[in-house]
């Protein structure tokens, strides 16, 4: 419980001095309440689902989201308060002191999406592969979301993909596919993550 309220204090205040920075008093308080908007959603799921153990390793890694990859966690923060306005379903039993917030239902039923520490329509077949992202986050903290745009807009107009990609199993032979089948499994922190587990999309 006491880390839920901790997070979403955080939410709170990184909103508050963020929107203080921008706009005076106004935006502080205007920051304030989107903080609160997208931290109490998380903070309710961390304390409901036990995601972080009162162990060493759980404050570890509680602090670590909530500092040098915070940037990370709000980003997640705002991708499970927009899951659960659509009615999708905090998987308590997984997510119980695993570090990471699971959501039964994910944006697409063909795949499982994490942002930050928020996992979404996972499976214990890939959930080792949406761990590698969540291990990402954490050692590259801020650096980890835009270097991973990065990527992909420099994969989406410069394909230097198409020279080591497998043509024979995985044809790019319709647009769709030019994204499903080689740019996605191709950035950097996709292409880490099917090595370490699963099989890219063919």
């Amino acid at each position: 419980m006491i880390l839920g309220i901790i997070s979403a204090a955080v939410h709170i205040v990184l909103g508050a001095v963020l929107g203080g920075a921008a706009g005076g008093t106004i935006g502080l308080l205007v920051g304030a309440v989107v903080g609160l908007l997208v931290g109490a959603p998380f903070g309710w799921a961390v304390a409901s689902a036990g995601t972080y153990g009162l162990d060493p390793k759980g404050i570890f890694l509680f602090v670590v989201d909530h500092t040098w990859s915070l940037l990370n966690t709000v980003a997640g923060a705002l991708y499970l308060a927009l899951h659960l306005v659509f009615g999708h379903q905090l998987d308590r039993v997984v997510s119980q002191g695993s570090g990471r917030v699971n959501l039964v239902e994910g944006v697409s039923p063909r795949y499982a999406t994490t942002i930050g520490t928020v996992c979404a329509g996972s499976s214990p077949g890939i959930q080792r592969h949406e761990d590698v992202h969540i291990l990402q986050a954490r050692l590259l903290g801020p650096l980890y979301l835009p270097l991973v745009a990065l990527n992909y807009v420099l994969f989406t107009v410069a394909p230097v993909w198409l020279l080591w990609h497998d043509h024979s199993n995985a044809p790019i032979n319709r647009f769709t596919r030019y994204f499903e089948i080689g740019v996605y499994p191709h950035v950097w922190n996709e292409a880490i993550a099917y090595r370490i587990q699963g099989t890219p999309p063919r």
